[in-house]
């Protein structure tokens, strides 16, 4: 049956090799034309792709477009310095009216420096002009376990002394107290960063200008930072050279380690 076919036949079989197609040359703004336009190059394809151009500063819309687009960085702003003015209130407690803090209370600051810093690392991130998703989700999933662990142990304290006729640890603020007020303030904290997470979309913007976000983030963890090294001496003078401190400590016992009190 292949003796039925000619040479001429079989050409109609052959494969014929493709075209390059040319290059399109659109035309200028002068009405002649530009340089060739290579489509593949990403450089000139369509504008959500091209690069910016050094020097331009790009503002997303989430910032232009949403008045509340910033509320996130200043609630986690006022995280960072409400939670240190508490710590400092316990210090002045500490200090000024000589109640020595308990254990338990000593974990409770801690966790209130903790969820300081959760509000402290999206403050950090607005610093370098971009906060993303992920640093925000970051920064309140931190917060949130702080407080949920720092409510944990305020509670714990509070039910110690809940019986009728129990005096309390320490004297009471506003007559509540200080476990009690540790408590309220954690889970007011919880509801607040629950919220902000929930309506992440409207006031989480990306973008924010070096001042004074860089000035402000300064302030705020500076502010942190001093009084977080406070609180370890304060806890070093309390519990000298032991690993343990009493249930009911009544002196520093550090002075007592290096018998400078006796």
């Amino acid at each position: 049956m292949s003796a039925c076919y000619g040479h001429a036949d079989l050409r109609r079989f052959a494969v014929r090799p493709r075209r390059a197609r040319p290059r399109e040359t659109p035309p200028n703004g002068a009405g002649g034309l530009v340089d060739s336009v290579d489509r593949d190059d990403p450089a000139h394809g369509p504008p959500h792709h091209r690069r910016p151009r050094a020097g331009v500063e790009l503002v997303s819309e989430q910032a232009t477009a949403r008045p509340l687009g910033r509320v996130q960085y200043w609630l986690a702003w006022i995280f960072v310095i409400g939670w240190t003015g508490v710590v400092c209130g316990g210090l002045g407690v500490q200090f000024i009216a000589w109640d020595y803090p308990c254990p338990l209370c000593l974990v409770q600051r801690m966790f209130m420096l903790l969820a300081a810093l959760g509000g402290a690392y999206i403050v950090r991130r607005a610093m370098t002009s971009t906060v993303t998703p992920h640093d925000y989700a970051t920064g309140w999933g931190l917060a949130i376990v702080a407080c949920a662990a720092g409510g944990f142990a305020s509670w714990r304290q509070t039910m110690l002394h809940i019986l009728p006729g129990d005096p309390g640890y320490g004297g009471p603020v506003l007559g509540l107290h200080l476990y009690v007020w540790a408590l309220i303030l954690f889970a007011a904290a919880i509801v607040a960063a629950g919220a902000a997470m929930a309506f992440a979309n409207e006031t989480a913007a990306q973008d924010f200008p070096k001042q004074p976000y860089t000035r402000l983030g300064m302030i705020a963890i500076g502010f942190l930072g001093v009084v977080i090294a406070i609180n370890l001496v304060a806890v070093f003078l309390l519990a000298g050279f032991h690993w343990f401190l009493p249930d009911n400590p009544d002196r520093y016992q550090f002075f007592y380690d290096v018998h400078i009190l006796s």
